[in-house]
């Protein structure tokens, strides 16, 4: 079975169309396509009756985390799917999580799930404590890029920010309400380190600063701005 555990940096930046074309244009030379360049990413975050694990985040302690089902590409009852935990402390963030089919995230659900894993137990043991359940579905195209100079430095542009909270089935494709109105890019850069020299220059000359920009974050803030929840 396999598992995935990991730690590293993360800063987000939202750019614009021309923004993310100029700064590509400055630093291309020093990436390479990651082996998943081009990947449609669905999420579904769990979260409480009340939206407590997300009110929690917005409050930015030192300590957080998360609950999330993820799939690559479009997904089928027998696909594979990460079910996972993101965690973040002082800004260093952190993955456990463990691949399985589709058919057994649902299996979970409905209390026959015979998975024994440890990483399994800890997201069983969050679910039950927090009494979470499916919440959202966020989704989003992204382009994957890795440093020629250093493997452990990633880039991604994230396009077409989607979310629903009905519907919440990942095999039933990519529809909801789109974040953004003009076209706007995620990008996030994930480091086990600095930034290298050429990146930090990039980003100064172009005058790119970090953005605190949670996708659940802001999907809920923005929710909460149009009365969703009044």
């Amino acid at each position: 079975m396999y598992e995935n555990v990991f730690n590293r940096v993360e800063q987000k930046y939202i750019l614009s169309e021309q923004d993310r074309v100029k700064l590509f244009n400055k630093i291309n030379k020093h990436l390479r396509k990651d082996i998943y360049y081009d990947s449609l990413i669905s999420n579904i975050y769990f979260d409480g009756n009340n939206n407590e694990s997300i009110i929690n985040s917005l409050e930015k302690p030192l300590y957080k985390d998360k609950v999330r089902l993820r799939s690559y590409g479009i997904v089928k009852k027998n696909s594979k799917v990460f079910f996972e935990i993101k965690n973040k402390y002082k800004g260093v963030v952190g993955k456990r999580r463990i691949m399985i089919n589709l058919k057994d995230y649902y299996d979970y659900l409905d209390g026959k799930s015979n998975i024994d894993n440890q990483i399994m137990k800890e997201i069983d043991y969050l679910i039950k404590h927090y009494k979470l359940k499916p919440a959202i579905m966020i989704a989003y195209h992204r382009f994957s890029y890795v440093g020629l100079e250093d493997n452990n430095l990633r880039i991604t542009f994230d396009n077409d920010l989607t979310s629903r909270r009905n519907d919440l089935r990942l095999e039933n494709g990519i529809h909801g309400e789109k974040y953004f109105k003009n076209n706007e890019t995620i990008m996030e850069i994930k480091t086990l380190g600095g930034y290298p020299l050429w990146l930090s220059k990039a980003l100064s000359e172009l005058k790119i600063f970090p953005n605190s920009f949670s996708k659940y974050g802001s999907i809920y803030s923005k929710e909460v701005m149009e009365g969703v929840y009044a």
